[in-house]
């Protein structure tokens, strides 16, 4: 073990230990304060990484099981959430994108027929974004994976590159890809993987249960304004010095012709795709959850071998999630029936209350501490277990609608991404790439998201407004 670990292992141990023996506060049992000391410890081995995150909450677990904190069957209960076995399965059906080649075929497919200028170029990138969003839970797959390599090839396409060339069209399609990729993780409970913790976590802290169709007409339109003004804001802010662009219509009929016609597994996977999309959408009609969909649309492809078992298998990003999000979601559990949830949002609401600003004034502050507060991580995730369940009980507790609280708070995890070069995973590869400068990106940053949280709490709360969540 290197010296850097094991600062990191002194760090997450001892903030657990000095919690540990501090004294337990009233109203609290010892349990629970103890339960308390192991979260946060591990939060923040989640935050530090001395192991993988899906390692760290293993031994947590392990830690409670052996020590008898937690009886085994509350130690694996996070496991047996639906919402963890949907996001499994989403990883499974957008590795299927990626093998099929059908992510590259539709975002060429888009810039073909509309990429004529850098600024609709901007535009045929945040709308294949939108399309395949639905099915990559993962931003780091869906940005790094299936975006960057694109958007790469385009800036090559008109000479430029990172350095003296980058600000011809390449700084300006870097940010666009990467702020489009940060503006769909707020969409869709299956766009980004810590969406369906945040769904588990708001019936564990308040009991609310949300729906994928609850979700999605919660984010549809403050998110669809959201994602026609990043390329409009960045045309101002970094605009690049070639505007129009004849040679990409040119590029993406190339690449085209090289995919050629659809295969069979492309096929299927549209078909799988759209029969997702149109289950979930009529889940409240039918009575179908969003997990045996997705459990459905897995199937399908295993029969028709679009995807072969061993591709499951070997879908290392699924099953890390599986374990980092079952483990939390088993801790987070056991932490609100000890009454530690209920507990903190009384103490915390009860100083807000005595500003007497109201649950609407309330609610403003305490979402714009949650959204601000993601300079100090480099993890979407991490910020959902450290905050998400404390911030939704606070703000009930306060007096805002439960419901409209559980979902806003589930966006507004997504929402402060686009604030620096380590704000997710598909950040690091963008930012990577050397087109923009630390300082251009932060700056740049920060406008897009502060325009982004500006339009969630004007058009967005009147949207939500209209459709009864408050």
């Amino acid at each position: 073990m290197d010296s850097s670990a094991l600062k990191k292992w002194a760090i997450v141990l001892g903030l657990g230990l000095i919690i540990w023996f501090l004294p337990c506060p009233d109203g609290l049992s010892p349990a629970a304060w103890h339960l308390f000391a192991i979260f946060v410890a591990t939060i923040a081995s989640f935050i530090l990484q001395p192991v993988p995150m899906g390692a760290a909450a293993f031994l947590a677990l392990t830690f409670c099981a052996f020590f008898g904190i937690l009886k085994t069957k509350d130690v694996l209960m996070g496991f047996g959430n639906g919402t963890i076995w949907l996001i499994v399965c989403a990883f499974f059906l957008s590795r299927g994108f990626i093998k099929t080649g059908l992510g590259r075929r539709i975002a060429f497919f888009i810039i073909h027929v509309i990429g004529k200028s850098s600024l609709s170029l901007g535009y045929s990138i945040c709308l294949a974004e939108l399309v395949i969003s639905p099915a990559m839970p993962s931003a780091t797959a869906r940005g790094g994976g299936v975006f960057y390599p694109i958007v790469q090839s385009l800036s090559s396409a008109f000479g430029s590159e990172a350095g003296p060339s980058a600000g011809k069209i390449g700084k300006y399609l870097m940010q666009v890809g990467f702020h489009a990729d940060a503006v769909t993780c707020t969409m869709f409970l299956t766009s980004m993987a810590g969406n369906p913790l945040c769904v588990g976590l708001a019936a564990s802290a308040v009991g609310v249960e949300l729906t994928w169709m609850e979700w999605a007409v919660a984010a549809i339109v403050p998110g669809l304004i959201c994602l026609l003004l990043v390329p409009i804001i960045l045309l101002k802010v970094a605009p690049p010095e070639i505007r129009e662009t004849p040679n990409a219509k040119a590029l993406a009929a190339t690449e085209l012709q090289k995919m050629g016609p659809m295969s069979k597994d492309e096929l299927v996977l549209a078909f799988v795709f759209l029969m997702c999309l149109l289950l979930w959408a009529t889940g409240s009609l039918t009575g179908l959850g969003a997990t045996p969909i997705a459990m459905l649309a897995v199937s399908i492809m295993l029969i028709t071998k679009v995807l072969s078992w061993k591709d499951v298998l070997l879908e290392k990003g699924a099953w890390d999630a599986m374990f980092w999000m079952g483990g939390l979601m088993s801790l987070a559990t056991a932490l609100a029936k000890s009454g530690f949830v209920k507990w903190a949002a009384a103490f915390i609401a009860s100083g807000i209350s005595s500003a007497h600003m109201g649950w609407v004034a309330s609610f403003l502050v305490i979402s714009l501490i949650y959204i601000y507060s993601h300079y100090c991580f480099a993890s979407v995730t991490a910020r959902i277990s450290a905050m998400y369940a404390a911030f939704v009980a606070v703000a009930v507790a306060c007096g805002a609608p439960a419901l409209m609280v559980a979902i806003a708070f589930g966006i507004f995890a997504n929402l402060p991404i686009s604030l620096t070069h380590y704000g997710n995973g598909a950040a690091p590869v963008y930012f990577g790439a050397g087109y923009v400068s630390e300082g251009e990106w932060w700056r740049n940053g920060f406008v897009v998201t502060t325009i982004n949280t500006v339009i969630w709490f004007t058009v967005g709360v009147a949207w939500w407004k209209l459709i009864g969540l408050w």
